[in-house]
């Protein structure tokens, strides 16, 4: 069979594995999944191992299911499990089956049964604590639990009788009979079910022993058929682990098997669950699809293009080291594909007024929607003669090579005239409060005619007749430094990493769809909203400070 050129480590692998003919008793069909815990909404680390996994489903004419890994009770709920759904919708990923770990329990608590009868298992009476003290050290080996020579008809009947619920959270485990010396602490006789009087959300209570993930992963994996197990870099230690609950599980061959990539990390990003949940609950952010969150719900919400995070995942690649990407590159996807795909339209972020004193009458000019598409088309906005510029668009003290207005100077209006500052007034505080200007006719964009007067600068603006009241909202990373996965971040947080103020737009925004994005002028690209009054929110601002 012709293979698909590899362009990663993990298609490598899987391409020797095919050229082998480590698959062909399946008709070389793979198999893959997506194993998110539904205890939190998926966020920006999600989007690569779904490429990741994805990508084989194309590539290779993969089988793939989305599967909860729901093993922990008290964390997880269908609110988390809706927003997974979502997600995978909004990227574009298709996949075959939507599974839950818990749909197993029962072939789950068989399997465990089958350990006990191979003499693989054994129920132990110590607790968290004592399990934990006698585990070892990395060069000492650990302690054998005194219950670990239980008899197969014991270890059957307590842990049957901890099914029936006759004892109380914490009371029993169920553990692999493994290696106590073992150089891999993972090895050492882990838990296999622990006793959690919890309903489920799914189940309710029809259990009160759960399985713990790195039994439930791995043969859930099993039982699916799942051919790859792809996932992050921090799991690589329990690989022996996860084989030999496959391999003890009696399933036959081919197994599934485990290969680790590098998680990703972004600079100026919390990129934990934990961490993130503790910012909803402690209201320091609107919720979890705020626009400042870094889960999939709050980048969608933010106006983030799905297209974008799916090319920052392809650039960044698939490695197998430990590594740390800038926010810039990021930004630098989001920003390019906004460049290419949004109409352009202009707002004033913090308006002076500006009065063509030779100007009469009212006219329509024409606007480009969009110069990177030469389909985009036209519009037409209206001109009084009376706009709003930005502050920053004008100096009473310009510094040397200014290039917008300032008294004496010219400046082109984008899309209409040059228009020339004669006079400027100031109010009792010394702030501008109008900027009195002269017009050129005969310097109307697009006309034909020839003008001796230049202008270096142009500037963006709103009618003031026409133009519309907006609030703006512009979002600066939740950590105030680069800050990296698991460390804390409370003396970090940035307390200004949301920015509301007003301004004017044309009415072409206003009355514009909602969520639709826009690259205003000078200013940034901002999706628009009506919720609460017409609104534009930053999705990312125009400067680029990724060195492609």
């Amino acid at each position: 069979m012709k293979l698909p050129e590899a362009s990663n480590f993990i298609e490598q692998i899987i391409n020797e594995e095919l050229e082998a003919g480590k698959f062909e008793s399946r008709g070389n069909q793979l198999q893959v999944r997506f194993p998110p815990e539904p205890n939190g909404y998926p966020h920006i680390g999600h989007v690569k191992a779904m490429c990741i996994n994805f990508g084989v489903k194309e590539k290779y004419g993969a089988k793939l299911n989305l599967r909860m890994d729901d093993t922990n009770p008290a964390k997880e709920d269908y609110e988390y499990v809706d927003s997974l759904v979502d997600a995978c919708k909004w990227l574009g990923f298709d996949y075959d089956k939507l599974v839950f770990a818990s749909d197993y329990y029962e072939k789950l608590y068989e399997i465990a049964e089958k350990y006990i009868i191979d003499g693989n298992a054994y129920v132990c009476d110590l607790s968290a604590e004592e399990i934990t003290a006698t585990r070892g050290t990395l060069t000492e080996a650990g302690t054998p639990s005194p219950y670990r020579n239980r008899s197969v008809e014991e270890n059957l009947r307590l842990f049957r009788e901890m099914r029936a619920g006759k004892y109380p959270d914490g009371a029993k485990t169920l553990r692999a009979k493994i290696d106590m010396a073992s150089p891999n602490i993972n090895m050492r006789d882990p838990i296999i079910y622990r006793i959690a009087h919890v309903s489920h959300y799914r189940t309710g209570n029809k259990w009160c022993i759960y399985p713990m993930y790195d039994f439930a992963h791995p043969v859930s994996d099993a039982i699916e058929g799942i051919t790859h197990s792809l996932c992050s870099l921090e799991f690589e230690n329990h690989r022996p682990l996860y084989n030999w609950f496959v391999g003890k599980a009696g399933f036959e061959a081919p197994l599934p098997r485990q290969i680790e990539f590098a998680r990703l990390n972004i600079t100026n990003m919390l990129m934990s669950k934990r961490y993130l949940k503790k910012l909803v609950d402690e209201k320091v952010v609107s919720g979890w699809d705020d626009p400042r969150m870094p889960t999939i719900a709050g980048l969608k919400n933010r106006g983030v293009p799905p297209e974008a995070l799916k090319k920052f995942c392809a650039d960044i690649g698939v490695a197998k080291a430990y590594s740390v990407v800038s926010q810039a590159q990021l930004d630098s996807c989001i920003r390019d594909n906004l460049n290419e795909n949004a109409e352009r339209a202009m707002a004033v972020l913090n308006p002076v007024k500006l009065t063509i004193t030779n100007y009469i009458g009212e006219e329509e000019l024409t606007f480009e929607k969009n110069p990177m598409n030469a389909e985009g088309g036209t519009r037409n906005i209206k001109f009084t003669g009376s706009v709003y510029i930005d502050r920053e668009d004008f100096s009473l003290n310009p510094p040397p090579k200014y290039k917008r207005l300032y008294k004496g100077g010219t400046v082109r209006l984008k899309s209409a005239y040059i228009v020339r500052c004669d006079d400027v007034k100031l109010d009792n505080n010394g702030d501008i409060e109008e900027i009195l200007c002269t017009y050129f006719p005969e310097t109307r964009s697009g006309s034909d005619k020839p003008s001796e007067v230049k202008a270096k600068g142009v500037v963006q603006w709103v009618d003031s007749k026409y133009g519309k009241d907006v609030t703006f909202k512009q979002y600066q990373p939740l950590l105030t430094d680069e800050q990296y996965p698991d460390q804390d971040y409370a003396e970090r947080l940035n307390k200004d990493s949301e920015k509301v103020f007003t301004g004017k737009a044309e009415p072409y925004l206003a009355d514009s769809g909602d969520g639709k994005p826009f690259q205003l002028m000078r200013t940034g690209y901002y999706k628009k909203s009506s919720g609460n009054g017409f609104t534009l929110s930053e999705i990312v601002s125009l400067k680029d400070n990724f060195n492609k």
